[in-house]
Formats: C-alpha cells, sequence, structure tokens
C-alpha cells in the first residue's frame, strides 16, 4: 500500500468481459472514435503493449491520472507489432489496425457508455516496459492534449513526446548509489541496477575518520529513492551523540512493488539487497558494517519489506521499526482469509460488497471497482503487485492470480503457495532458530483504524508473538489509521529506541 522475470504483456485472443471494466458493444462502436498514431521521432520500431486514452476534467494534463481516491476515466487496449506512422482507431467496442489491435479495455464502465463530452484527453504508450508508472514513467510516449467535444470521430492524436527522464538530484548531503547487480542482471537479461539515495549526516564531511550506524528505509507502493529527497542538509536531533547515515532504497519494479523479497516473478531481491548491495554500501560510505548498526524501517508496503528483511536475513540488521505493514499474516488479508475455502475477494460471506478502504470511517474504495481498475490500466498495480510477489511464474510467463478476475473467487491452489511469504506463519514455522536471532529486534505500529484495514492481520501477528514468548513489541494505536499513525512524537521515539539499541552494542559510539 502507498505513502505514496518483467512480465510480458499478455496478448489475448479473445474478448474478455467482465462486470466493472466492460469491454464495448460493437455494435456502439460509432459513438466515440479515436484515430491515434505514434511518430517515428519518439520510436522508430514496432510497438506490442498497451495503448491508453486518458481523460480528466481536472487542470492537469490527462496522463498524469487515474489516481486511487479519485479516479477518473480511461480506456486501453492491447496492441502487437503497431509500426509507426501507422493509424490505429479505437472506438467504442474496438481497437482496429490490421492485425495490430486485439483487446480493449475501459473504466469504470463500457467505453460505449462513457460520457466524454467535455473531457480532455491525452493518448499515452506504455514504451518503456520497465516502468510501472504509465504517464509519468521515464521513456512513455504521450501526445499533446485535446478536448472531447462532441461524438463521433475525433481529431488524431499523434503521441509525438516522451516522458523526460528524472535526473537524481545530487547535493552535498545526498547522493546516488546505484549498484549493479549480477544476480538481477542474470534473472532479467539485461543490466539491472539497486538504486538508492545515500544522505549522511551533518558532521560526516568534517570527521574523516568517524564511521555511522545506518538507517535503511523502504517507501511504499509508488515511492522509490527519491522519496524525501531535499537539497536542503539533514535535520535530525543528536541524541547520545549518535548520528546516522540514512539510505532510501527503491523498491520499484514493471509490475509494483517487489518488497525485497526473493520471488518468481520479480527475481532474488532479498538476495541481491544483502550480497550486492550492502557490501558496495559499507565499500562506497563510512559506514560501520556490522549487523549491530544496521537498523530497518518503512511505511506501509515498506513497512512488510522492512518487517521481511529483518525477519528473512535476521543475523544482517540489528532491529526493524516497521509502520502500518500490508498484510502480515494471511488469514487477514485486509479481512479476507486467503486460506479459507470459498471465500470471495469481491463480497463478503453475506454478499456485500466487499471494502477496500475508508477515510474518516466511510468507505472510499471497494475491491471490485479497485480490481477492475488496475485490470484495465495493466501490470504495476497495487493488488497484482502482492501476487507478483507471492505467486508462482504460470505457464504465460505471467504471475498466477490468486482471484479470479470476473468473479472474485480465491484460487485457493494458488493462495496456498503463498505461505512462505506469511511472515506470521514463518516466525511461528521457525521460531526456535528465529528466537535468539531476533530478540529485542521487532518493533511494530499500527492504527487500529487503519485506512485499508491492515490492523487485523497485525493483531493476529500480536497474538502469535504473544503466545511463542517473543520480546517483540507490537502496538496497535487507538484512533490512528494509514496516514495519520506517525506523528512527530513517535517519529522521535522510533530514532530514540534505534540509538538505544545501537549504544547497547556499541558503547563507545564506534
Amino acid at each position: 500500500m502507498p505513502q505514496p522475470v518483467r512480465s510480458v504483456f499478455v496478448i489475448y485472443t479473445l474478448i474478455i468481459v467482465w462486470a466493472g471494466i466492460c469491454l464495448g458493444e460493437a455494435s456502439a462502436a460509432d459513438r466515440w472514435e479515436f484515430p491515434i498514431r505514434f511518430s517515428k521521432s519518439v520510436r522508430e520500431t514496432p510497438y506490442s503493449g498497451r495503448v491508453y486514452l486518458i481523460f480528466t476534467k481536472r487542470d492537469r494534463e490527462p496522463r498524469l491520472g487515474p489516481s486511487w481516491f479519485s479516479p477518473e476515466l480511461f480506456v486501453s487496449a492491447e496492441v502487437k507489432n503497431w509500426a509507426p506512422e501507422t493509424p490505429l482507431i479505437i472506438a467504442s467496442g474496438a481497437a482496429s489496425s490490421p492485425g495490430v489491435a486485439d483487446t480493449l479495455r475501459s473504466y469504470p464502465e463500457a467505453f460505449s457508455r462513457l460520457d466524454l463530452s467535455g473531457y480532455r484527453v491525452q493518448a499515452v504508450a506504455r514504451f518503456n516496459a520497465w516502468q510501472r508508472e504509465i504517464g509519468k514513467g521515464e521513456g512513455n510516449g504521450f501526445s499533446a492534449t485535446a478536448t472531447v467535444a462532441t461524438e463521433g470521430k475525433q481529431p488524431e492524436l499523434i503521441i509525438n513526446a516522451r516522458v523526460p527522464k528524472q535526473e537524481f538530484q545530487e547535493t552535498q548531503w545526498s547522493k546516488l548509489l546505484s549498484v549493479k547487480s549480477k544476480l538481477l542482471s542474470d534473472f532479467y537479461g539485461h543490466d539491472v541496477f539497486i538504486r538508492a539515495a545515500v544522505t549522511v549526516p551533518v558532521s560526516y564531511a568534517g570527521s574523516p575518520e568517524r564511521r555511522y550506524p545506518t538507517i535503511f528505509e523502504i517507501p511504499g507502493f509508488g515511492g522509490d529513492h527519491t522519496y524525501r529527497a531535499s537539497g536542503q542538509p539533514p535535520v535530525e536531533s543528536v541524541q547520545d551523540g549518535v548520528e546516522f547515515i540514512r539510505v532510501m532504497l527503491d523498491p520499484s519494479c514493471p509490475l509494483g512493488h517487489h518488497v525485497f523479497a526473493d520471488s518468481a516473478n520479480n527475481g532474488p531481491r532479498g538476495q541481491s539487497l544483502v550480497e550486492e548491495f550492502l557490501p558496495a554500501f559499507d565499500k562506497a560510505y563510512r559506514s560501520i558494517a556490522k549487523p549491530t548498526a544496521r537498523f530497518l524501517t518503512g511505511h506501509s508496503s515498506g513497512g512488510w519489506s522492512s518487517l521481511w528483511v529483518q525477519v528473512t536475513y535476521p543475523d544482517h540488521f540489528g532491529g526493524v521499526w516497521s509502520t502500518a505493514p500490508d498484510p502480515v499474516d494471511f488469514r487477514d488479508f485486509q479481512k479476507i482469509n486467503l486460506y479459507a475455502a470459498n471465500e470471495n475477494m469481491y463480497s463478503t460471506a453475506d454478499g456485500k460488497p466487499r471494502p477496500l478502504a475508508r477515510i474518516g470511517g466511510q468507505v472510499r474504495l471497494w475491491y471490485k471497482g479497485f480490481a477492475d481498475m488496475e485490470w484495465a490500466l495493466g501490470p504495476g498495480g497495487q493488488l497484482h503487485s502482492f501476487e507478483a510477489v507471492f505467486s508462482p511464474r504460470g505457464e504465460d510467463g505471467t504471475p498466477k492470480l490468486v482471484w479470479d478476475r470476473d468473479t472474485g473467487k480465491v484460487a485457493t491452489e494458488v493462495a496456498k503457495t503463498w505461505e512462505k511469504y506469511d511472515i506470521r506463519l514463518i516466525l511461528e514455522s521457525n521460531w526456535k532458530v528465529l528466537e535468539p536471532k531476533l530478540q529485542g529486534k521487532l518493533h511494530v505500529f499500527m492504527g487500529d483504524q487503519d485506512t485499508f484495514y491492515l490492523e487485523g492481520a497485525t493483531i493476529l501477528l500480536k497474538e502469535s508473538l504473544a503466545k511463542l514468548g517473543s520480546d517483540a513489541r507490537v502496538e496497535i494505536i487507538p484512533g490512528r489509521d494509514h496516514f495519520n499513525l506517525l506523528p512527530p512524537e513517535l517519529q522521535d521515539r522510533i530514532r530514540g529506541e534505534m540509538v538505544a539499541a545501537f549504544r547497547k552494542h556499541h558503547p563507545e559510539g564506534r
């Protein structure tokens, strides 16, 4: 959830129809008709992948949407070998260009039923398959913005621009550390780098003999190493004379957020972090290269990631402070028991629609609508990101789906394979080995009114650890949700606890 092998786009040969993401009716093909082409100036070779029409009435470029809590209208088409300067017609119920377009999807309803009058539109092509961001992803193509006036054929949209590369803005305090991973490069078949923003304390430059402990932070879904990047000098209170190097890791990948877990679809992410990135970091910076001087933290998907890394690599890190983690017990996967028979992602046992997110006690997102939106957008969304990490790879080269996108029925045989990523289950199954390695290291914080209904799984983890006799601290904080869980006083407390954990093993501060 947000703070804020590469899957090959599936080319379907049959039209897939489901509620919410409706494929347009062929009989209504003449209601909306958008001619599109892409210029040789942005791409000289044929393109296979997904093309979008994104609409908005807001004061911004359409390509910068849609968003979770205020989604707008869009249409996507799967194309194959679409050549530059070749016309492609996306019309209500059809996408036509001989031998090019196959499947058309729209959100929030059938293309033929969308009222587009007065909307502004852009065409977007997901040229860069490595980018999960659609309209903002580096290298993706887009057209100028046009206004939809009346039904029928619209003026041609020419994709003649690409999203520029976003350069990391280095300062004397913050630097980009990019480490080529042989493990990930071998997995993907091309060069892959582990990226991080490294921020040193103010005293770093003037103390060439001094070494520092390190806080490794993992941002939530949608975040990367640039999260919290600033040109200003780092500001942090110095407690007991302790200052930290801070490392903001990049967890983004083509299929979403890889959570630094080794997986069949995203590759050896955890292994590469520990075996390749850590040694490179310790060589490049004056860190104290000991587990007792390395600490983990993160929020949301970053909260799950940091907890996972600590549990999976207990000998490499000295403690984790995980906040609002994604489901840590799959018996309560945002109120769904993935291991139970006849569970449904879209509806509760009594047939009511299943909520996914709430704000101020009011439901703002429903599982069905959110899943429909993601399915139309394509790979890289939050829910499918879970499948990318936890599921085996299917015969078609994509992650096996844990629920039917039409009916919402949970595929229990696939969910069973997720057990090796169930943090609560891993702790219970391996407690004799893990207990001495994790003493004093586990700290988890969760609001009892989490926006995404994540508190249930954390409560189950708390109960399990108590039964195991663990000294782990799992705190369920009354009145807090996903976005207000971390007031300044809790942030200061977490930092103070990291200082104490460091001083316990390094009383001299070195």
